[in-house]
């Protein structure tokens, strides 16, 4: 089974949220579970310091438009996975986010740029690739790659089978329709079958309905994204498309969020050792400025300071949560006001309450590992890895009942305590109140050092590696291809 596997991201040279983490992740996943796959994705500042001895494989004129020439790299990640690196400099070379310039608004080309990256993926996916490795099926991810099957469908006439997975529905690469020319486009493509949606063009629509499978990185997700409230606009497309839907939970690297293990940690420890957590909430305190008490939980948050977290909920209940009493440590950066919101919360409480704007990896591994509940109470969540992260960590997250949180994480219950199910804590409602009922209730849990010990247990007994859902890919791959 040959795999191309295209993708705008991957971690950790070029990383913006959970895709670059799946990029990085679910391919060697798939080598292990008897994949050939290879990586397509531009040849971005990062990567080329990376990897200075790539050598070229192939040349790529430009395929019509306003698209460049541009040339296809090869190089091996320290593991043995190839990658195929898009070098354009024209469009790529660029430092810092990959979708924002310094100004953090989207690159006017970006139309270009995600354009030629799906053009040339459909191109090496059909059936006059350049290339003598030919994939079985092209799986892209995505907005940014959501031309590609389009391309390969209507362009190529042909070649691998097609799979979308959708990470975020929320974003869907909309365009004007004045730029159908500078992509290749004609006329007779502005229509509903066609990249038209709304009087603009869409990339995510058009490989909606072109791709011969669609994934999405949760089962829940995949329903909610069928509905009206969570569908952005594409819900009825989607209930077209539901027999081709299939929601495939995301894994998390095993190797590298492993508290047995994790170099980042002032000590480790597993599930049948968890006394040594304790030093790690303590190391923690001492490192955020906050006071050393061993009488109120920790709730830890890492992520973006959007609305779509929840988090603008949580700064509302800071006050109110610091006097359960319990302490909060923040690491994130996002929207002013919720940056300035929790900064004034800190100035409130100090020595309760502890906020770093900004995004530190090391640090982000220590509030997993020293928090005693993870808070992520999303409005919406296609998967999330953090619930995950603190489930491998015998941190209980709190989350709201959507997407992947509420595939992961079960609510606590004296019964599901003791039959192995209860996890962590989940709210069903968006509001401060139903967060901060639920952080007390897990604040009286912390109290039983019992109940406690047992809840992180079940949370460590999970498994959230690859393996499963590498499993589940490679059993849609297989589906996809002529028997």
């Amino acid at each position: 089974m040959k795999v191309l596997f295209v993708t705008s991201e991957i971690a950790p040279w070029v990383k913006t949220g959970g895709l670059g983490d799946v990029a990085a992740a679910l391919p060697p996943a798939l080598r292990q579970a008897g994949c050939d796959v290879r990586v397509l994705v531009p040849c971005y500042p990062a990567l080329r310091a990376a990897f200075p001895n790539a050598e070229r494989l192939a040349s790529l004129p430009s395929p019509g438009g306003q698209f460049p020439d541009a040339d296809l790299l090869i190089a091996e990640s320290a593991d043995g996975l190839p990658f195929l690196l898009l070098d354009c400099p024209a469009l790529f070379d660029r430092p810092g986010n990959p979708y924002l310039g310094p100004e953090g608004t989207d690159w006017l080309d970006n139309h270009l740029r995600f354009g030629l990256l799906s053009r040339v993926a459909a191109r090496l996916a059909g059936t006059a690739s350049p290339l003598d490795w030919r994939p079985d099926v092209l799986h892209c991810h995505d907005w940014q790659a959501s031309l590609a099957p389009y391309y390969l469908r209507f362009y190529e006439h042909g070649g691998a089978a097609s799979v979308l997975t959708i990470h975020n529905l929320a974003f869907q690469g909309i365009f004007p329709p004045q730029l159908l020319d500078d992509l290749a486009l004609f006329g007779s493509d502005w229509h509903l079958e066609g990249v038209e949606y709304y009087g603009h063009i869409s990339f995510l629509k058009a490989g909606l309905r072109h791709a011969d499978a669609l994934t999405t990185v949760s089962p829940t997700y995949a329903r909610e994204i069928q509905t009206p409230a969570e569908g952005m606009g594409l819900e009825g497309l989607l209930q077209l498309r539901a027999g081709h839907l299939t929601g495939i939970l995301n894994g998390i690297d095993t190797a590298i969020w492993n508290p047995a293990t994790d170099p980042n940690l002032e000590a480790n420890y597993d599930r049948d050792h968890l006394d040594a957590k304790l030093k790690n909430k303590q190391a923690l305190q001492r490192e955020s400025g906050l006071e050393r008490r061993d009488d109120c939980p920790l709730f830890g948050v890492v992520s973006r300071l959007t609305t779509q977290k929840g988090l603008d909920l949580v700064a509302e209940i800071g006050d109110v949560l610091a006097a359960l009493p319990a302490q909060l440590v923040v690491l994130g950066s996002g929207d002013k006001t919720l940056e300035a919101a929790f900064r004034d919360l800190a100035t409130r409480h100090p020595g309760q309450v502890s906020v770093t704007i900004g995004f530190d990896e090391a640090l982000a591994h220590r509030i997993e590992a020293g928090a005693d509940v993870f808070l992520m109470p999303s409005r919406f969540e296609p998967c999330g890895l953090n619930q995950m992260y603190s489930l491998a960590y015998g941190t209980p997250p709190l989350v709201r009942a959507t997407g992947g949180l509420a595939d992961t994480v079960v609510n606590y219950a004296p019964a599901a305590l003791a039959d192995g199910s209860a996890n962590g804590f989940v709210c069903h409602a968006a509001t401060p109140e139903s967060i901060l009922g639920t952080a007390g209730l897990a604040t009286l849990v912390w109290q039983d050092k019992a109940r406690w010990r047992q809840l992180q247990r079940n949370a460590m007994a999970g498994d959230f590696s690859w393996s499963g859902p590498a499993r589940q890919y490679l059993d849609l791959y297989t589906r996809l291809l002529p028997t």
